[in-house]
């Protein structure tokens, strides 16, 4: 929506404004173009026509004043047929839980105007639910968190609205993905009896190089059980896999790099030219796992702080 209407637009005879008849008055030589007022993002929405279920989950979820208000935000806005695409009763189910659906719906939502050309240099971009959503570009496609994005940088007074395909869905945070995928018995086993739910459940954002259960099995016997009953040695394993921020494999550059994990000590990270990557030894098998609160790398041993390494 341009905010100046062109000349040619303005000289019709007569101008509809709120339902209403008004003359444009003179267009004659020299006649200066009528500013328009921009709609806020809500009446955007209303006026579009194909955010019918958007709005109606805005209204329930008590969204209203927030979006029309000063903002700027940027919204990922999934159409109708996007809502229509969901399992059946979900949206529905939705309307009743108020809670839920203002995680869902303020996780399509950044703060401030991020126009197309500035999304296509991110990989996440923070929301308002506190989570961030993954940014991915190939070629003219831009995905957010796997929905395309078919209509961008429709500009309104208070913020950007880009059009996606599909409703995105919160991620669930490191622990949970971990639990839910059963491949990490001993790890999650070992993260609580070192006390570290809360801290990998929190909003981070970590990169946790995540050992399966076999390579726990590989430790010599009676290493778990032994470390289980020590919790700063579990500890200091633990957090030894770990490393602040969030770093996808498509970050590191062949060669080797030395990263400071939230143990303290350097894990030693090398890419090799065919992609692979391995760290302190110990091959990633799985890269890229995206979570709500950081990223996972699965990988084949587990590594060991170096009591020297500072």
């Amino acid at each position: 929506m341009k905010a100046i209407l062109p000349i040619a637009l303005l000289c019709a005879s007569v101008l509809f404004i709120g339902g209403s008849p008004v003359h444009a008055g003179d267009c004659g030589a020299g006649a200066k173009p009528m500013p328009v007022a921009q709609k806020d993002i809500v009446d955007t929405a209303v006026g579009a026509g194909s955010f019918n279920t958007l709005v109606a989950a805005v209204k329930a979820a008590g969204l209203v004043d927030t979006l029309k208000g000063e903002g700027p935000f940027t919204v990922f806005a999934p159409t109708d047929d996007a809502f229509a695409a969901l399992p059946a009763g979900t949206v529905e189910g939705l309307l009743k839980d108020k809670a839920a659906l203002t995680k869902i719906l303020t996780y399509h939502v950044v703060p401030g105007r991020v126009a197309a050309a500035d999304v296509v240099k991110l990989n996440f971009a923070e929301t308002v639910n506190g989570q961030a959503v993954r940014i991915q570009t190939s070629g003219s496609n831009v995905m957010i968190d796997g929905a395309k994005v078919v209509q961008a940088d429709i500009k309104t007074s208070n913020g950007i609205i880009h059009v996606i395909d599909k409703v995105i869905l919160p991620r669930k945070d490191i622990v949970d993905t971990a639990v839910e995928a059963g491949a990490f018995k001993t790890l999650v086993t070992a993260v609580k009896a070192a006390g570290l739910v809360d801290t990998l459940k929190s909003k981070g954002p970590f990169t946790v190089f995540a050992p399966v259960d076999a390579a726990f099995a590989k430790l010599p016997e009676g290493t778990i059980p032994a470390l289980l009953k020590d919790k700063a040695q579990l500890t200091a394993v633990l957090t030894y896999h770990v490393i602040p921020g969030r770093v996808l494999s498509g970050d590191l550059k062949v060669g080797t790099i030395e990263v400071a994990t939230v143990q303290g000590s350097k894990l030693r990270i090398e890419k090799k030219r065919d992609g692979s990557v391995f760290v302190d030894g110990a091959q990633v098998k799985t890269a890229d796992v995206v979570t709500g609160n950081g990223i996972i790398h699965i990988i084949d041993s587990v590594v060991l702080p170096n009591a020297n390494q500072q």
